[in-house]
């Protein structure tokens, strides 16, 4: 192969790596050795990549660069490394779900997700860390300790996904997985300066999802760029009848999933645009206020017609507890009756709040969301998307295992300040989270945009718009962590008292 150019090759994008891949510019050996090389001299410091599977990635690489030089068919992915969360299975690595009860769990399958990916000729470098069961906005568990913010090392990457978040921002691979029910796989993406995508459900089919009924969480695909994301989200898509949201008619879904890889231009000055900063309800901290207030002025002459406006919210937090409590307690009950002292506070707090609803309760939230869906739809009969903040809060310290005040008022909860996240989660719209400057704190900022349920093509083309547009105004374009400063950095400290939750 021809020799890459000084670029290190672990900071190229998916889609960039994979053009000079198919090119022979550059090799997928060399790609992952970058990759492996960037682990190793940096996630001492922030404990994103938990389990590792090198030999086996520079096998899989070997064999990418030999259908190189034979002319083989290349998949869309082929030869570029992901990171996988540590909620589901790659075959030979543990899936520990981040709880003690399955520190000793190694998969003997791979997850239908990791299936699609190595179909399509991407390899798994090893698991991101995640909260204990994806529980909460602050990625630490009492089996791999914490992942910390690598743009600074005190604060919180955010979660559940925050160990997929913190890989991406690094430089350890051009992609990941993550999930996302109140924020999961946004709220880090905003924390860590990287992209963020929830699809609308059942475009990323979860054939083990535990509640397939709850259309609530769902799993979606992480980047550094809008355009890398939609490229693992054109291989992620596809027809699955054992997710109940998935639409297959003769045997296809109604969107096609190259369109993902191809995104149209979208005409930002046709549309028509919503703008909120709490969506009416969302407890949020006046930094985050104030960022938003400074760009929105700058983003929206780009647009046809913006209105300050949200969409009815009535009673989100009390359907998102009340439905996730009554999730939590059906997935995890029976371990914290019997294992109690291996399940974290948030787990054991959840299942106690779903054990304190009555039917009654989970039949008016079920009869709220409806309203609330109907509310969303008839609001977005004349908003084409929705644009806020993506997270209430900027990232604090990682020892806080959740804010329990937001500017000097309580939250209701551990993750009621997730509530920038879950108020378009309730209805099931998509949702993308992308890099908008940093706040006062110096620390990255992210902007959502909501679309319609089932425009998904539409939410990544406008973030793709929107996306080139923040890139040129000075201040506002993303910049990456010091890794200067994370080579040079003592390791991540896991201190007993911390890893007991005291």
């Amino acid at each position: 192969m021809v020799k890459q150019s000084a670029t290190n090759p672990a900071d190229l994008g998916a889609i960039e790596a994979r053009q000079l891949i198919a090119r022979k510019a550059l090799s997928p050996v060399e790609l992952a050795s970058a990759c492996i090389e960037r682990v190793e001299a940096v996630d001492h410091a922030v404990n994103a990549l938990v389990a590792r599977r090198f030999d086996a990635l520079l096998d899989e690489a070997k064999a990418a660069e030999q259908a190189v030089m034979d002319g083989e068919a290349l998949g869309p992915l082929h030869g570029l490394p992901f990171g996988v969360k540590d909620m589901i299975d790659v075959k030979g690595l543990p899936t520990t779900f981040g709880s003690e009860a399955f520190k000793d769990n190694i998969a003997t399958r791979d997850d239908a997700i990791v299936a699609a990916m190595r179909k399509a000729g991407a390899m798994p470098m090893g698991k991101t860390n995640n909260p204990e069961w994806s529980a909460g906005g602050n990625t630490r568990n009492r089996v791999y300790g914490v992942t910390a913010n690598p743009h600074d090392l005190t604060r919180t990457c955010a979660g559940s996904s925050g160990g997929s978040a913190v890989s991406l921002a690094c430089g350890y691979a051009p992609l990941a997985t993550g999930s996302d029910t109140g924020g999961s796989l946004r709220n880090p993406a905003a924390f860590c300066g990287i992209v963020g995508y929830r699809p609308s459900p059942g475009v990323v089919p979860g054939d083990t999802r535990a509640a397939a009924l709850i259309p609530m969480p769902t799993s979606g695909p992480m980047g550094r760029s809008v355009a890398d994301t939609a490229l693992m989200l054109s291989v992620l898509a596809r027809p699955d009848r054992k997710d109940p949201y998935t639409i297959i008619t003769d045997g296809k879904t109604p969107w096609d999933p190259t369109s993902f890889a191809n995104l149209p231009r979208a005409d930002l000055s046709s549309l028509r645009i919503a703008v909120t900063e709490d969506y009416d309800f969302a407890p949020t901290e006046s930094i985050i206020r104030d960022h938003f207030r400074a760009i929105m002025p700058q983003l929206a002459p780009f647009f046809g017609r913006v209105d300050e406006k949200s969409p009815k919210c009535t009673d989100a937090d009390r359907i998102f507890s009340v439905l996730r409590g009554v999730q939590f307690l059906g997935i995890h009950a029976t371990l914290v009756d019997t294992k109690p002292h291996l399940v974290g506070p948030n787990v054991t707090e959840n299942v106690k709040e779903g054990r304190s609803y009555s039917a009654e309760d989970v039949a008016q939230a079920m009869f709220a969301q409806s309203r609330y869906y109907r509310d969303w739809q008839a609001f977005f009969e004349h908003h084409d998307y929705l644009i806020s903040p993506a997270v209430t809060i900027s990232p604090r310290p990682w020892r806080e295992l959740f804010p329990a005040e937001i500017d000097g008022k309580p939250t209701k909860s551990y993750y009621h300040w997730l509530a920038m996240a879950y108020a378009s989660t309730i209805p099931g719209h998509p949702s993308i989270t992308i890099p908008c400057g940093r706040d006062a704190n110096n620390m990255p900022f992210g902007l959502q945009i909501v679309g319609r349920r089932h425009d998904d093509l539409g939410v990544l083309a406008v973030a793709a718009e929107l996306e080139a547009i923040i890139a040129s105004i000075d201040g506002l374009a993303p910049t990456g962590p010091d890794l200067a400063l994370l080579k040079a950095a003592d390791p991540i400290s896991q201190a007993e008292g911390f890893l007991n939750f005291e």
